[in-house]
């Protein structure tokens, strides 16, 4: 990897120089062991430590398949899904890997191994491109987004998200970013925003891909200017990009956080309206079945105390079981609840009254398409949405990093250096960076 690395920073290598570079034989990944995916039965979700599941070891390089490229993994993120597949919650992961094994092809069934080398997100450069691969060689500088389509069938040509052999690369597939070396298709590739640094650019992709078909496609809510937002988690990976949409797209943000901090956090953002639950003390459930609709009600007067009498028109609904009654509730007339990722809980519970009585849209979204996602990296390289980074860790720590995330002791994203000997290289437009480089730092000043 020595040679891969000064490859790289040497800053003056061109597409030549890449190509006669050796692919190693072996590279040393972030992984959970199909062995231990037993290791935490009967133990409740909070008490299941990824710092005792992940490891970091060194594993084969994966051939390459048609349409697919090799990737040197600069750096890489912690998204929730890293969580779930070190906990192995709802399920574990290797059945993803053994079904995809079985749908055809030497590139398929080579994801089917004793372990999964796990990560959503990366910042780095090509080696290596497999047949059929025409708009990236090697040393083009990218950023991967996380859907891994095949678009063999009719279903996914007119959203790829619809495909039925769409899935979440590095959760869903092997040889994910939290690596080394990485394998992606060739149209999960996009061009890394020139005036950030590796462990900056590579903390957006699956986050800000996701908040922007949430909010801003047509596949989601179709935000427009003014709309009221309500963003649960907005200081979160999820949330703190979803804030910046809504307010670089003119709408209103309401904003939930959960602390003080992050209540001052999100207001350097521009954020105006804020609510933070542990000090007005929210308890929409009364015990672990029934919920309390005074809650409710009270949550919503506050929303309309801070917007001057107005309903959100939507909810940015990411919590899941433990925000969606109220969610459901304090939508306006005709408004929408946009969901993804239920981390409090799969199971959604709401009263079906507030829902049909007053035409409200509940809309399930998945991450994003190639043109959202390409949309959404796009607001990032012109500086218009900036990374939300508030710390970051070496790769032989990233079982802590992700165990930060499942407790919840971050804001904005974690980042994972891989192959970046140090935090703060590579960029590549320096006056960009000059300009926005106070919205860059925000959330690094929390930690």
């Amino acid at each position: 990897m020595k040679e891969i690395i000064e490859t790289i920073l040497s800053g003056g290598a061109v597409a030549a120089d890449y190509a006669a570079l050796p692919v190693p034989e072996a590279y040393r990944g972030c992984l959970v062991r199909k062995e231990d995916a037993g290791m935490f039965a009967g133990a409740a979700g909070r008490d299941k430590d990824p710092r005792r599941s992940l490891r970091v070891e060194e594993v084969p390089t994966p051939e390459l398949g048609p349409g697919e490229a090799l990737v040197a993994v600069m750096a890489s993120a912690v998204n929730y899904n890293t969580v779930w597949s070190s906990i192995f919650e709802p399920v574990s992961t290797f059945g993803f890997l053994e079904r995809y094994a079985r749908s055809g092809g030497p590139a398929a069934a080579q994801h089917d191994r004793p372990y999964h080398v796990l990560g959503s997100d990366l910042s780095g450069v090509v080696l290596r491109t497999g047949p059929g691969v025409r708009r990236w060689r090697p040393g083009d500088e990218v950023v991967a987004h996380c859907l891994s389509v095949e678009l063999e069938s009719p279903d996914g040509h007119a959203d790829t998200m619809l495909d039925p052999e769409q899935r979440i690369w590095g959760y869903e597939t092997n040889f994910g970013g939290l690596a080394e070396l990485a394998v992606v298709k060739a149209n999960q590739l996009m061009p890394k925003p020139d005036h950030l640094t590796w462990e900056e650019s590579a903390c957006s992709g699956l986050v800000n891909s996701t908040a922007y078909r949430q909010l801003v496609s047509r596949n989601g809510a179709g935000m427009k200017q003014g709309d009221v937002v309500l963003v649960w988690g907005a200081a979160g990976g999820l949330g703190s990009y979803a804030t910046q949409l809504a307010l670089n797209g003119g709408a209103l943000p309401v904003c939930v956080v959960s602390s003080p901090e992050k209540a001052a956090l999100v207001r350097s953002m521009g954020a105006e309206l804020v609510i933070d639950r542990s000090a007005e003390d929210y308890r929409f459930w009364k015990d672990p079945q029934t919920q309390d609709p005074g809650e409710w009600r009270r949550f919503g007067a506050r929303i309309r105390e801070l917007t001057g009498g107005e309903d959100v028109d939507v909810v940015l609904e990411h919590p899941g079981r433990e925000t969606f009654g109220a969610s459901v509730y304090v939508t306006r007339k005709g408004g929408t609840v946009v969901t993804c990722a239920s981390t409090s809980g799969f199971m959604h519970q709401y009263d079906n009254r507030y829902l049909w009585m007053h035409l409200k849209r509940i809309v399930g979204t998945h991450f994003a398409n190639y043109r959202e996602a390409w949309e959404a990296n796009r607001l990032i390289a012109r500086g218009m949405v900036h990374p939300t980074l508030s710390a970051v860790y070496p790769l032989a720590e990233a079982g802590r990093a992700t165990a930060d995330v499942h407790a919840n002791r971050h804001s904005g994203k974690v980042g994972v250096l891989c192959l970046a000997p140090e935090e703060g290289l590579g960029v590549r437009d320096h006056a960009l960076r000059a300009k926005h480089l106070p919205a860059i730092n925000r959330f690094r000043s929390t930690t």
